[in-house]
């Protein structure tokens, strides 16, 4: 196995070694000279929060705020722009919240519950199809009273509601500079959050500069950042080692990992942290193969987790067996259960069993630019071992993601895959956004006992602790139904230069990087 902590340990060395030699290593703070310069492959699709239910939320976290979010350390939402929030009823439908008091936006524009509830039903004014609209199913309507009092009233009991708030899909936009029911089509944005945006060129850069307008729990240790955006892994690995960039965060591949964890004696760190990212296969209902449930549960009888996590990997995943990732509430292994090892004489008795004796034929689809570079590789493997199995014969199919989101929201995919980064660190965000006749993924769910009991009961227990049983539940029909087949469960690395601190802090329990966390080293 590789030493994935390898990276967090030779920080702590280079701490220890200079406090020995008399060369103290302190926090660059505020007096960092430049921006620091971050990469990611992941380039925001819009810079209208009403617009994005992606990752363009990694920015947005950075120039927006929200009433809620997470700061250093934290698993449960805590006030940002808010001063204060809670459910104030017993039935958990109605949610208040008190602003900060003399919030303004980055070019001074006051905050006040008005822009808040503007921003929230603006969300659903818009209902853009690739928007976060769906996140607000469990509002009734949102009231202002006064400056500083916003009131959520739920058509339902939602404990999870304070985690939605808090994801970035919830940042308090301007009225006066965003349209109430269309997205704003230009490159500007006006938000209230550590960071203003100085500059923006689609799909290369945004340059951000510290905000002085910003109130809330950040404590910023730098004044600017600039976030390059690379098509690639290799390229943006390139320009790390080159110091043309100080940190990466989003999209390395898994042999540039190995690369790095290999070389310990450069000039560089890589910091390895837990991931809830997953991902998995989609059967369509709609489609004369893989509507049948002996198809699918044959398929899940296959599919050998390990191989691609270790031959296409690298062993920077980790097989997963249920929809739910380890480390949350409810986790289970009920996919391994019930198939144990991959056993292509089961698999062959279970379609004998359902009278299908021929070799049936699958066509899997994948994006060609969304979830990393080894997507390709991962599906190739995913076909050969099925093909070896003399029981299938799977045709692939590819194309980027944003025809790729088009195609199966219109159902034209049998098998397709898919990635999840999750819009808070809760169970709930695992199931619920994939059942039921309208979901995430365009291919109608119907799971009347998870959406009709599980979740509504799991949402009215706000300790999240106690909805064990809820998820168990829910997982045992996830997999005797076999429409979703879990595959890997990411972790989340961070490489950058050996001056830079903070990206073991950086990464709040979305994954999403807070980057006031990063600073400079600097020597007294």
């Amino acid at each position: 196995m590789f030493n994935r902590n390898r990276g967090l340990r030779r920080v702590a060395a280079v701490a220890s070694i200079s406090l020995v030699a008399g060369c103290g290593v302190l926090s660059g703070g505020t007096g960092d000279s430049g921006p620091i310069v971050v990469g990611t492959t992941s380039a925001p699709s819009t810079l209208d929060p009403a617009g994005s239910w992606d990752g363009s939320w990694e920015l947005f976290r950075n120039i927006y705020q929200t009433l809620l979010a997470y700061p250093d350390g934290a698993t449960t939402p805590q006030p940002d722009a808010a001063h204060a929030c809670a459910f104030t009823d017993s039935s958990d439908r109605t949610y208040r919240c008190e602003l900060r008091s003399g919030l303004k936006f980055a070019d001074g524009d006051r905050l006040d519950a008005h822009a808040v509830k503007y921003s929230i039903d603006r969300i659903r004014a818009v209902n853009a199809p690739s928007g976060p609209a769906g996140l607000l199913g469990s509002l009734d309507r949102v009231q202002a009273i006064g400056d500083r009092e916003v009131v959520f009233h739920l058509n339902k009991a939602d404990a999870t509601f304070p985690f939605v708030l808090a994801t970035p899909a919830m940042s308090i936009v301007d009225p006066d500079d965003y349209p109430a029911h269309s997205l704003r089509k230009d490159d500007s944005v006006h938000g209230s959050g550590p960071y203003t945006l100085k500059s923006y060129d689609e799909g290369k850069r945004a340059e951000l500069v510290r905000n002085d307008n910003y109130q809330g729990f950040a404590e910023r240790q730098n004044d600017a950042v600039t976030i390059r955006y690379f098509q690639d892994s290799a390229t943006m690995v390139k320009a790390l080692r080159s110091g043309d960039i100080d940190v990466t965060y989003r999209g390395l591949a898994a042999s540039d990992i190995v690369a790095l964890e290999a070389h310990s004696n450069t000039d560089l760190q890589l910091i390895d942290g837990t991931g809830t990212d997953i991902s998995y296969l989609v059967f369509n209902p709609r489609d004369p193969w893989a509507r049948l449930p002996a198809v699918r549960k044959a398929v899940a009888q296959l599919v050998d987790r390990a191989a691609i996590a270790h031959t296409v990997y690298k062993d920077t995943v980790d097989p997963l067996y249920s929809m739910v990732p380890a480390g949350l509430t409810g986790h289970t292994t009920d996919f391994f259960d019930d198939y144990g090892d991959p056993s292509t004489s089961k698999a062959r008795k279970i379609l004998a069993d359902a009278g299908i004796t021929q070799r049936v034929p699958l066509t899997f689809w994948y994006t060609t630019d969304r979830y990393g570079s080894e997507t390709a590789q991962m599906f190739k493997e995913l076909k050969q071992q099925l093909d070896d199995s003399g029981l299938f014969t799977v045709t692939l199919r590819s194309r980027p993601w944003k025809t790729y989101v088009v195609g199966y929201q219109k159902g034209e995919y049998p098998v397709f895959g898919r990635g999840w980064f999750p819009d808070f660190p809760d169970p709930d965000n695992f199931i619920a956004p994939f059942v039921g006749e309208q979901n995430a993924l365009g291919t109608p769910y119907p799971a009347p006992v998870i959406t009709g009991r599980l979740l509504p009961e799991s949402r009215s227990e706000t300790d999240r602790g106690e909805v064990v049983k809820e998820f168990e539940e829910a997982q045992r029909i996830l997999v005797d139904d076999a429409r979703l087949i879990p595959l890997w469960q990411g972790r989340q690395y961070v490489a950058a230069s050996d001056d830079i601190s903070g990206g073991e802090k950086a990464l709040d329990p979305s994954t999403i990087m807070m980057m006031w966390e990063l600073h400079r080293k600097t020597s007294w």
